[in-house]
C-alpha cells in the first residue's frame, strides 16, 4: 500500500453562536499560548466571561466563522489538484480549537493504511502559537507510527506570493479609477507578544519577508502593522488601529488593508478589520477603506499548496 495522507492544519472557528464558548475554552486551554495555573478551570472561567462579547461580534458576520467553510473548500480543491496526476492521496483537515479537531482527524487516519502523512499548516509563517501548537497537538493525539512530514513554513513560495498579488490587484479595482495610483497598502498581520520574538520565534521576520516578496513587483506605498492584541503584555507594534490613525494624520485618504498572515477570512478579517477598524478609519478621515478578501478559494494559492506538497508525495 502506497497511499498517502495530507493534513491541512488550521485554527478553526465556531460554526454557531452556541459554539463560541467551547471554542474559546479550547483556545485558553492551549498550553503553547497560555501558561496558566489551574488552566482547565481558568480556561472555562475566562471563556464564559468573554463569550457574550465575542458572540455579538460573530452575530455581525453571520453568526459563525467562515474559516471552516473556506478550509473545507481548500481541502477539496487541493485533493482534486493532487489527484490530477493519479496521485493516490487523501486530504484531511485538522483544526486546533474546533471541529474537526485534531483528535478526530487522527482517529480517522489511524483506521487507514497510509504509507506517509504530510502535515501542511495553513499558516505560511511559523509561530509556536500557530504551527507549533498544531504540531504539538498532533503529537499528543496521533497513536500511529507512519512516517510523518512536518512542513513548518512557506512564506516566500512564489505561487503563494503571486496569489496575494492577484488579490491585491482585484481589490484595487474597487477604488475609484482616479484614486488607484494613490492607494496606500497596509499589511496587517496577527500580532504576537514581543516575548515570543525574544525567545527566537521567527514569525515577525517571516511576515516581513513575505511583504518584501509581494512588493518586489509593486510600486505602491506600504506599511506593516499588527492586530488582535490580547492581554496586558507588550505585543508587536505598531498596532493596526494606530497605523490607520497615523496614515490619516499624514493625509492618506485611500487604504487597502491586506490581511497578510491569514489564508482565509474569519473573525479577524471580517469583524476586526472589516467593521471595527473601518469605523476607526471613517472617524479618522479616511475616504476609501477596503479590506482585501482572504485567499479563500484562490486557485493560485491551492497550486502553491500542491507545489509545496508534491516533493514529499513523490519521495
Amino acid at each position: 500500500m502506497n497511499k498517502k495522507a495530507v493534513v491541512l492544519l488550521n485554527l478553526g472557528g465556531p460554526d454557531s453562536l452556541e459554539a463560541v464558548q467551547p471554542f474559546l475554552e479550547n483556545l485558553f486551554n492551549d498550553p503553547d499560548i497560555f501558561k496558566l495555573p489551574f488552566q482547565k478551570h481558568l480556561a472555562r472561567f475566562i471563556s464564559k466571561k468573554r463569550a457574550p462579547k465575542v458572540e455579538k461580534q460573530y452575530e455581525k458576520i453571520g453568526g459563525k466563522s467562515p474559516i471552516g467553510m473556506w478550509t473545507e473548500k481548500q481541502r477539496q480543491m487541493l485533493e482534486r489538484k493532487l489527484r490530477e496526476n493519479n496521485t493516490d492521496v487523501d486530504v484531511y483537515v485538522a483544526m486546533r480549537y474546533w471541529k474537526p479537531v485534531t483528535g478526530e482527524t487522527t482517529k480517522e487516519i489511524e483506521k487507514k493504511d497510509y504509507s506517509k502523512i504530510i502535515l501542511l499548516p495553513l499558516y505560511p509563517h511559523y509561530s509556536i502559537s500557530t504551527t507549533g501548537s498544531s504540531f504539538n497537538e498532533w503529537r499528543r493525539c496521533y497513536r500511529g507510527n507512519v512516517n510523518t512530514v512536518f512542513i513548518d513554513s512557506y512564506f516566500e513560495n512564489e505561487l503563494y506570493v503571486k496569489a496575494i498579488n492577484e488579490k491585491i490587484d482585484k481589490s484595487l479595482l474597487q477604488f475609484p479609477e482616479e484614486k488607484r495610483n494613490k492607494v496606500h497598502l497596509v499589511f496587517s498581520a496577527h500580532g504576537t507578544p514581543v516575548s515570543y520574538v525574544k525567545k527566537g520565534d521567527p514569525y515577525s521576520n517571516h511576515i516581513k519577508k513575505t511583504m518584501s516578496a509581494v512588493m518586489k513587483s509593486r510600486n505602491e506605498e506600504f506599511s506593516l502593522c499588527f492586530q488582535s492584541k490580547v492581554g496586558p503584555a507588550k505585543w508587536l507594534e505598531p498596532s493596526t488601529e494606530n497605523k490607520i490613525k497615523e496614515l490619516a494624520s499624514l493625509c492618506k485618504e485611500d487604504l487597502l488593508i491586506i490581511p497578510i498572515s491569514f489564508v482565509s477570512d474569519h473573525i479577524e478579517t471580517e469583524f476586526e478589520l472589516g467593521i471595527e477598524y473601518k469605523k476607526v478609519s471613517i472617524e479618522s478621515g479616511i475616504k476609501n477603506y477596503i479590506v482585501m478578501e482572504g485567499l479563500n478559494d484562490s486557485q493560485t494559492f491551492v497550486d502553491a499548496l500542491c507545489e509545496i506538497t508534491k516533493p514529499y508525495l513523490n519521495e
